[in-house]
């Protein structure tokens, strides 16, 4: 009882003294708001939409079975008989090209390395849209080692 009265204590006293903006003083420059506008712009451009959330989503040349086809062409498996799934994200972006390629999960004797070799040798996606304009998409695929 001793710990939740002084958690409450604690959150009261920074609810007291945390800053606040009366509602008729502004504390930004004037001269200031169109830049402000413009970097709120370029963060709207560079923002990066979850594949769940878009209207049109990206798309590997061919779709998800080329895909498959294109890995299981150019993957060299570092231990034959290695059988499994390798969890991986990446961002496609408005030109369509992969980037930040990470390996959430990997079979060990260097399959995220090749996986993530794979990935870098993938050629242009289409990319996804929102509201009829192309967005940096965020995108996940497990690669399937047979």
């Amino acid at each position: 009882m001793k710990k939740f009265l002084l958690l409450v204590l604690i959150c009261f006293i920074q609810n007291t003294f945390s800053q606040t903006v009366s509602k008729g003083k502004s504390t930004e420059n004037k001269t200031e708001a169109p830049a402000k506008n413009n970097m709120q712009r370029a963060d709207e451009d560079n923002q990066v939409y979850n594949s769940a959330g878009i209207d049109v989503g990206p798309e590997f040349p061919g779709g998800i079975k080329a895909l498959d086809a294109f890995i299981k062409q150019n993957f060299k498996n570092p231990k034959p008989g290695l059988k499994g799934k390798i969890y991986t994200t990446f961002v496609v972006e408005k030109d369509g090209s992969l980037s930040d390629i990470k390996i959430l999960r990997d079979l060990g004797h260097e399959t995220g390395a090749e996986a993530l070799r794979v990935l870098q040798l993938s050629p242009k996606w289409s990319p996804g849209k929102q509201n009829n304009k192309i967005v940096r998409v965020l995108f996940s695929v497990p690669v399937i080692i047979d």
